[in-house]
């Protein structure tokens, strides 16, 4: 089990590795989150590297995935479900194209999470528009 830190966390890793292939704009990206969201303001930053291997680990399990999307959800309260969802989009979105196993991952999270449709569409817009090039 972890705490609310640990399933925000624990989400951005998930969907960085959900493709198996966790790309160097993610993992930027990961980190960026970390240091600017306001909900990591008194996250210990010196846990980032710790539950980063948790994660991994725990996705190397038989049932990992399962088991990540329910710690993810027992740790987190009600406000901080639609973050951890903006979170992974951000995460996915980092490398500008949504692979199939991505969006999968997003639609067991936005199930796991009990995220409303509409709700996800929207943040999910949100993500590509602000990780879009020129």
């Amino acid at each position: 089990m972890t705490d609310a830190h640990g399933a925000l966390i624990y989400t951005m890793v998930l969907a960085a590795a959900s493709n198996g292939d966790m790309t160097d704009r993610q993992v930027r990206t990961l980190s960026d989150m970390v240091s600017y969201l306001p909900v990591f303001r008194s996250f210990d930053k010196d846990r980032l590297e710790q539950l980063t291997r948790d994660t991994v680990r725990l996705l190397s399990d038989e049932d990992g995935l399962e088991k990540a999307l329910a710690a993810i959800a027992a740790a987190l309260p009600e406000p901080l479900r639609e973050t951890a969802y903006a979170i992974a989009c951000d995460v996915i979105a980092a490398d500008g194209t949504a692979s199939q196993e991505e969006l999968r991952l997003l639609e067991l999270l936005r199930h796991r999470l009990q995220i409303d449709r509409l709700c996800a569409a929207a943040i999910e817009r949100g993500a590509r528009a602000r990780h879009r090039t020129l």
